[in-house]
């Protein structure tokens, strides 16, 4: 065979197939290889993630929607493997939906507020996208369910309107039972019969001064005696009320009484008149009254369903609050915020509404279910106590401003009517017309910040008041 034919230098055999393409069209043009040039190499390998999968475990922050033909159903059931059919959502359809969800970036560093046991649950992020640190969250308070003490209160009268029970800074209760008055030390259990109105008369309310020394006591009459707790005497008796006198609230140096004859006076130790002013605002019987902690607002609350605050400097109630639907018995000034009241409605509004007097709004309604028949503002830690009616005659705690419920304690088997809280604000004792009053550690301490465990000489039990 004569070489010289195959002019392209073709391996053997390759030139009847070039004839043949050239009977087509024309020889193949096969373009140089360039030479490769100098590569120079850094002391950092950054490498190319645009072939990469992390769309396959959610890990990047957006991702195309998956086209047809693509990856998608490999996507699926990668996951489906990994997390279980359970972690791929449904679509409309009811179809796996793709995990390419935007919602669903499961190894994103971000705080899960859905779940109260994340250990992210105490890293906030910022406006500014950032993220500020803050203490975890703590788990919630254990408080005991049961009372450490209970007293047999004979004659303890089951009547709304009525304030029979409260708790000196001094550590004594003091108790109206029928037509006398118990005084009960808490740190020496001891029991003392203060007086006795007889036949003609009866207890309606009982409270002491801010100091503990004197107790004023409300009657059936009307009338307002102020009796020495420490010698057990009788000091003054003051008048002014047509009816009964329900309740009663000490400032530092005057003391407000409501009445069912629907007004309120002022008294005033320090002068030989029976009363220097008077209140006349609401049209039924006034049976809640509380002095703000600076002295400066007088809140009353009426069986006209109303919430009225006045002030000395006026005869007219300078706040006038009626979204009430029941009366007015249970108020509470916080002692943490200047300005912020809580109130409590009876059977047919079951509510505690919260409301700023120096803006003159509400600023909160929750409907607890029940009666509201008393509030109490812890002064050791922002929470509040409500004692409860018809239907449930429970005892609630909240924390404030969240209202999220803390504890609810049972026990007592009629209206928990009365409530007073002890000097070191970690107790509190509560009254029913059951006849009973029960001892509660609700309340954390001001320093150590845990409930109680005991409190003075008290032993679990159930003794008598008298």
């Amino acid at each position: 065979m004569d070489l010289k034919k195959n002019s392209l230098n073709l391996p053997w055999g390759m030139e009847s197939s070039l004839r043949l393409d050239t009977s087509l069209t024309h020889f193949p043009v096969i373009p140089k290889t360039p030479s490769p040039k100098k590569v120079v190499y850094s002391d950092r390998f950054i490498p190319c993630r645009t072939s990469s999968r992390l769309q396959t475990f959610a890990l990047a922050e957006k991702s195309s929607p998956a086209k047809e033909g693509g990856n998608d159903l490999y996507l699926r059931l990668l996951r489906a493997e990994l997390f279980g059919t359970e972690s791929l959502p449904l679509s409309p359809g009811g179809c796996l939906d793709s995990p390419m969800s935007p919602n669903k970036n499961m190894f994103r560093f971000k705080t899960d507020h859905s779940s109260p046991s994340s250990t992210l649950s105490g890293i906030a992020v910022d406006q500014d996208g950032g993220t500020e640190c803050s203490t975890p969250l703590k788990p919630p308070r254990k408080v005991p369910k049961t009372p450490h003490k209970v007293l047999d209160a004979p004659s303890l009268q089951d009547d709304f309107y009525l304030n029979l029970v409260d708790w000196s800074s001094q550590n004594v209760l003091a108790v109206g039972l029928g037509t006398c008055v118990y005084l009960w030390s808490a740190s020496t259990s001891k029991v003392t019969k203060l007086c006795d109105l007889g036949s003609r008369d009866g207890i309606c309310a009982v409270q002491w001064t801010r100091e503990g020394s004197y107790l004023a006591v409300g009657t059936s009459l009307g009338d307002i005696q102020i009796w020495d707790g420490t010698r057990c005497k009788k000091v003054r008796i003051m008048g002014g009320h047509h009816t009964r006198t329900g309740v009663l609230a000490w400032s530092t140096c005057l003391l407000a009484s409501g009445s069912r004859d629907k007004n309120i006076l002022q008294h005033d130790l320090r002068t030989s008149n029976d009363f220097i002013g008077r209140f006349s605002g609401h049209r039924s019987e006034v049976c809640g009254l509380k002095w703000s902690h600076d002295d400066r607002e007088l809140a009353s609350g009426g069986n006209d369903n109303q919430l009225l605050v006045w002030n000395q400097r006026s005869q007219k109630p300078v706040l006038k609050f009626t979204e009430h639907t029941a009366a007015v018995k249970a108020i509470a000034w916080s002692p943490h915020q200047q300005g912020l009241l809580a109130s409590g409605g009876g059977t047919a509004d079951r509510c505690i509404r919260f409301w700023s007097t120096t803006k003159s709004n509400m600023l909160k309604c929750v409907d607890t279910g029940s009666q509201v028949c008393n509030l109490s503002w812890s002064k050791n830690v922002n929470e509040l106590v409500s004692t409860h009616g018809y239907s449930q005659n429970q005892v609630m705690l909240w924390k404030y401003p969240s209202m999220g419920k803390i504890a609810t304690l049972t026990g007592h088997t009629l209206r928990v009517l009365y409530l007073a809280t002890s000097p070191d604000g970690q107790t509190i004792v509560t009254g029913a017309g059951d006849e009973t009053l029960r001892f509660w550690n609700v309340f954390p301490s001001a320093k150590a910040k845990t409930p109680a465990r005991d409190f003075g000489a008290w032993s679990m039990g159930r003794s008598h008041i008298r």
